[in-house]
């Protein structure tokens, strides 16, 4: 396990030291300590690994996204004092990452909140990125014993989830919130910790939906992939006269792509607001498309495929910055009765001409 001071050199203070000893012989991130009055703080490099990346790839393939994750506690990058900057994050390792990359160069403080493994923005709205997990940070780690000034950098998206007075008055440290983006911050501290009209925007254009299409892909066919070997097992084996082949999957299939996917990318040249009804027009468009290739329209197509891909189209709410907690809940009350309504039909029309076909 090592002597006392190989172990102190992997904990931040207010780590417990048992649970951090594998967890710092394990992070490739981890470059050294830093020492404080606090005790040695674990140093990170600003260059990411084969690993990280690796790890980054994973996680965007929803594989151990879950798990992805730091230890929250305090970090150094470069060489701080008492008077570097503090900058919060989460403890998504993706979060993490981000920040420390951009940090190239710069001398400074991490403080890691306990966010589940959820990622900043997700974290403020689910209140884990909140003004109790800053509190309670700036004491576990000993931060007044660490830095001289008494102010703390957030990201801007965590706004949602902090209440800089609260924080003020439980701990004496100022919230500055910085800009909506990591690769910004090092012209916000050139700019005296001040943010300009564009660092305030927040910008999600096509390579932004781009990388959060394959987890929302992959966590759909889990679910579709189980439904589909279903629907499998009733044609070959309750059909009298089964003609049931994998190109029967194909509507379906294309209706998920439909709703996960062409529904992110596409979405601002999609007609309409609501997530829903874009997702609906796209699965609309797919099923008008089998109908002419086929000759014929199928009314189960018509009334599924739509409901299937508005459906997915909605889920991508949560990865949007195109809108608020109270717009997604209003889309949703109107959006799921009637999602349910048209894929319930679907499937009575479904199973009468199954049973008659039968």
């Amino acid at each position: 396990m090592g002597d006392k001071k190989e172990m102190s050199c992997c904990c931040g203070p207010g780590i417990p030291l048992n649970e951090e000893i594998t967890y710092c012989k394990e992070a490739s991130y981890i470059s050294g300590a830093a020492k404080t009055a606090a005790g040695d703080i674990p140093r990170v490099a600003t260059e990411l690994t084969r690993r990280d990346k690796l790890g980054t790839w994973m996680a965007r393939w929803g594989i151990r996204r879950m798990s992805y994750r730091v230890r929250p506690g305090l970090y150094a990058v470069g060489n701080p004092d008492g008077g570097s900057p503090v900058f919060v994050t989460a403890n998504y390792k993706m979060s993490f990452d981000r920040l420390r990359k951009e940090l190239k160069g710069i001398n400074g403080w991490i403080m890691v909140l306990d966010t589940k493994g959820i990622n900043v923005w997700c974290a403020a709205g689910k209140g884990t990125f909140a003004t109790a997990e800053v509190v309670h940070r700036v004491s576990s780690v000993r931060l007044p014993e660490v830095v001289t000034h008494r102010k703390l950098i957030l990201p801007q998206l965590a706004a949602p989830g902090v209440a800089a007075h609260e924080v003020l008055k439980q701990t004496g440290f100022k919230v500055i919130f910085g800009p909506a983006r990591a690769e910004d911050l090092p012209a916000f501290l050139r700019g005296g910790l001040k943010a300009t009209e564009e660092m305030r925007r927040v910008r999600f254009g096509f390579r932004d939906r781009l990388v959060l299409v394959p987890v929302d892909l992959v966590g759909t066919l889990r679910f579709a992939l189980p439904i589909f070997g279903v629907l499998l097992i009733v044609e070959l084996f309750l059909a009298k006269h089964s003609s049931f082949t994998l190109t029967n999957l194909v509507p379906f299939l294309g209706a998920i792509i439909a709703g996960s996917v062409l529904t992110p990318l596409l979405l601002p040249w999609i007609p309409g607001r609501a997530f829903a009804w874009k997702g609906w027009l796209m699965g609309l468009l797919w099923a008008l498309a089998l109908g002419a290739w086929h000759g014929h329209f199928e009314p189960t197509s018509l009334l599924i495929l739509p409901a299937l891909s508005a459906f997915l189209a909605m889920n991508f709410t949560g990865s949007s910055a195109y809108t608020s907690l109270s717009g997604v809940l209003r889309e949703m009350r109107i959006a799921v009765p009637l999602i349910i309504i048209s894929a319930g039909a679907g499937v009575i029309v479904f199973i009468v001409r199954f049973l008659l076909r039968s």
